[in-house]
């Protein structure tokens, strides 16, 4: 059976802000990894970062914009693999968010873990999803309290 990943965050911070984090490649760069990314409908980008041996991962995610609804929806797919072409995770992350009068609240769903070989990837990005939501929280602080790291 699929395993899926799925974080709620709250952020007290107006959509546009938080949206702006999700889909802003320079942004996105602070928080997750190097990337690539426009949000366009079908347009495939990478993410990368350094390879990890131990979870048969070579450090590139291969994406492509599955879904944008702005200040609302935003899905891609996540696909890696021990490198040479070779792609041993399908999946995708969905990103939807809920303004209210208090800020945002964001709900992640990464979905499609299916594979046995898939499950060490599985339980590091379960803790790992969290340390980057984490960073977003960080960089949104630092901004409202005058300060920034560039």
């Amino acid at each position: 059976m699929a395993k899926i990943i799925k974080h709620q965050f709250f952020f007290p911070h107006p959509t546009e802000t938080v949206w702006e984090y999700l889909t802003n490649s320079e942004l996105m760069a602070q928080w997750l990894m190097k990337n690539d990314f426009q949000p366009v409908v079908g347009h495939e980008f990478q993410f990368r970062t350094g390879p990890i041996a131990a979870l048969n991962f070579d450090g590139i995610v291969y994406c492509k914009v599955l879904e944008i609804v702005p200040l609302e929806t935003l899905s891609y797919s996540w696909n890696s693999g021990p490198g040479g072409g070779e792609i041993t995770l399908e999946s995708v992350v969905t990103w939807i968010l809920q303004s209210n009068e208090k800020g945002t609240e964001l709900f992640l769903e990464h979905r499609g873990f299916a594979k046995k070989e898939n499950l060490d990837i599985y339980n590091g990005l379960l803790h790992g999803w969290v340390e980057k939501l984490q960073n977003i929280d960080k960089l949104l602080k630092a901004i409202t309290h005058g300060h920034t790291n560039a």
